[in-house]
């Protein structure tokens, strides 16, 4: 087996920890940021209407990621402005289209995930082994932007040499290209890579299928029963700081 050479991270659940709390707390900015800036316009809507705009835009979004593709940030608010009342961002002045844009990703800020414990550890670890370090995520609800800037306010952006954020390259894993441009961007062969990550479709089976070695940090995400050998990781762990010498485990095999 060639020698490992790089790494590459998942960031939810993998280097920052979230739960349902903090994502409805969220959702509930997101709701009111909107409400507000479109009341200001004079179109004034219940909190529930609002709502259930985001529900859709929220389906809408996950069918798009489940053909590995993704929408920038604003194509995911114009599709929940959309959803409130057709026709309405064409209508919307470009001022509170970009209000209602920065009460979407803000919220993000106003109820942060943590970062791993041990997350600092880690990829000074990786880092002080020689290692590239990437970081692949699918963004969800909340812009790359916004992440690069939590991951600097931590002190954790500079140990990457590159991130890909599905919004950013309308990609998603588990697709074999977000992997793939990934790595060439870091300069690397799948085979001298490890992907991190808590996620077992996404990133175990999506790793494993560009040829990736992998770990899989256990407990967020069950196994399926019918799981073929594709969701088979290289090392499998219970928390991140457990991955070092994982990689370590790999790269001697």
């Amino acid at each position: 087996m060639p020698n490992i050479t790089a790494v590459t991270f998942d960031l939810w659940q993998t280097l920052l920890l979230d739960n349902r709390e903090l994502g409805r707390a969220r959702a509930q900015v997101r709701l009111e940021g909107a409400q507000k800036a479109l009341h200001k316009f004079g179109e004034v809507y219940d909190l529930e209407h609002i709502r259930e705009a985001y529900r859709s835009c929220y389906r809408h979004c996950h069918a798009v990621r489940d053909q590995n593709l993704d929408m920038t940030f604003r194509e995911q608010v114009e599709v929940f402005i959309a959803n409130i009342n057709p026709g309405l961002v064409d209508r919307l002045p470009e001022e509170l289209v970009l209000e209602i844009l920065t009460a979407y990703s803000d919220s993000f800020f106003e109820h942060p995930p943590l970062p791993h414990v041990h997350a600092f550890s880690v990829l000074a670890q990786a880092k002080s082994a020689g290692l590239r370090i990437g970081l692949i995520s699918n963004t969800g609800m909340t812009p790359g932007v916004a992440f690069r800037k939590f991951l600097d306010q931590h002190n954790l952006l500079d140990f990457f040499d590159t991130l890909t954020f599905s919004d950013e390259v309308k990609l998603s894993k588990p697709g074999r290209e977000i992997f793939l441009m990934t790595l060439r961007d870091l300069g690397v062969e799948p085979s001298e890579s490890v992907h991190v990550g808590d996620h077992v479709k996404n990133d175990v089976v999506g790793a494993n299928q560009v040829g990736m070695r992998t770990v899989w940090i256990e407990g967020f995400y069950e196994k399926p029963a019918d799981a073929g050998p594709e969701a088979n990781a290289d090392a499998s762990v219970s928390q991140l700081g457990m991955v070092t010498a994982a990689i370590q485990d790999i790269h001697r095999r």
